[in-house]
C-alpha cells in the first residue's frame, strides 16, 4: 500500500514539473524542429529535413512579334547604324550599315518582284489594264477615249454653254482666246465672253462688261482668263480652269465633268 501511495505521489510531482515546461515546448518554430531533428539528431530524408522545391511554374508563352513591330525594329536596327556610321565612321561601322542596308534593298527588291508576279496573275489587281502605260495599250486606250469624248462633246450644246472671262491687258488671254472659241466653234458651243476691265477681245467682238457675275458664279475673282461652264438644266456654273490650257486639255475637262462621276475616271 505504502508504495503504491508513493509512486502516486511521484507521478504527480512528475506532472506538476513537466507542466511548465511541456508549456514552453507546446510550440516549437518551424526552424528549431528542423535544426533538433535534422542538424542534431540526423533523420535524414524521411523526415523531410530537405523540403522538397516547389515545381517551377511554367512561364507565360509570350506571343511573337507582329509584322509591324518586326519592321519597325529594322526601321530602328537601320537609323542606328546609319548614325554609328555617320558619327563614328570607323570601317567596322560603315561595313555594318552597308551590309545591313544591302540585306533591307534585297528585301525591297523581293517584295517588288512578288508584288509584280502577283499583279500579271490576278487582272482585278492590275490599274494598268484600266490606264495603260504600255506604248501600244496606251496608245489603244487614248484613241478610244477620244472617241468616247467626242461622242459626249456633240451632244454637250444641247445642255451646255461656256462662260469666258478674260482682260484686254491680260497677256495669257491673248493666248487662251482662241483655243476657247476653237474648241467651241468646233461644238457649236455658244459663248459668252466678258471683259473684267472693260476691253475689247479680237477673237470675241461680241463681248459684255462684266457687272458681277464671277462673284455670283463662286469664282476666283481678278484670274483671268477663266473658263465656266453653265449648265442651262441644272441652272449652276462648273468652273473648268484658270490660265492657259491646249484644246485637248480644255475639252477633256468639259467631258470629265460633265459625264463622268467622281472616282470613276482617275
Amino acid at each position: 500500500m505504502r508504495g503504491a501511495i508513493k509512486l502516486a505521489l511521484w507521478t504527480l510531482a512528475g506532472l506538476c514539473m513537466a507542466g511548465p515546461l511541456a508549456a514552453q515546448d507546446a510550440g516549437p518554430s518551424t526552424d528549431t524542429a528542423d535544426a533538433l531533428y535534422c542538424a542534431e539528431r540526423k533523420l535524414g530524408y524521411w523526415f523531410y529535413c530537405v523540403r522538397p522545391t516547389p515545381a517551377p511554374r511554367d512561364a507565360e508563352p509570350q506571343a511573337p512579334p507582329s509584322a509591324t513591330e518586326e519592321l519597325d525594329a529594322i526601321t530602328g536596327t537601320l537609323r542606328e547604324l546609319k548614325a554609328q556610321a555617320i558619327l563614328h565612321p570607323t570601317p567596322d561601322n560603315v561595313a555594318a550599315y552597308i551590309r545591313f542596308q544591302r540585306e533591307q534593298l534585297d528585301r525591297a527588291s523581293l517584295f517588288s518582284d512578288v508584288w509584280q508576279r502577283a499583279l500579271w496573275q490576278d487582272p482585278a489587281l492590275d490599274y494598268t489594264l484600266e490606264r495603260p502605260v504600255g506604248a501600244l495599250a496606251k496608245k489603244q486606250w487614248q484613241d478610244t477615249r477620244a472617241a468616247e469624248r467626242d461622242v459626249a462633246m456633240a451632244r454637250l450644246s444641247e445642255r451646255y454653254g461656256l462662260f469666258y472671262f478674260f482682260a484686254q491687258t491680260c497677256g495669257a488671254c491673248e493666248v487662251m482666246s482662241p483655243i476657247v472659241k476653237a474648241v467651241a466653234s468646233r461644238w457649236r458651243i455658244t459663248v459668252r465672253a466678258i471683259s473684267t476691265d472693260g476691253g475689247p477681245s479680237r477673237h470675241f467682238p461680241d463681248y459684255s462688261v462684266e457687272k458681277g457675275q464671277r462673284p455670283r458664279m463662286g469664282l476666283e475673282p481678278g484670274i483671268t482668263p477663266a473658263v465656266v461652264l453653265w449648265d442651262s438644266v441644272g441652272k449652276r456654273p462648273i468652273p473648268i480652269g484658270y490660265g492657259v490650257l491646249s484644246a485637248d486639255e480644255l475639252q477633256d475637262r468639259i467631258y470629265l465633268l460633265t459625264s463622268k462621276e467622281a472616282g470613276h475616271d482617275y
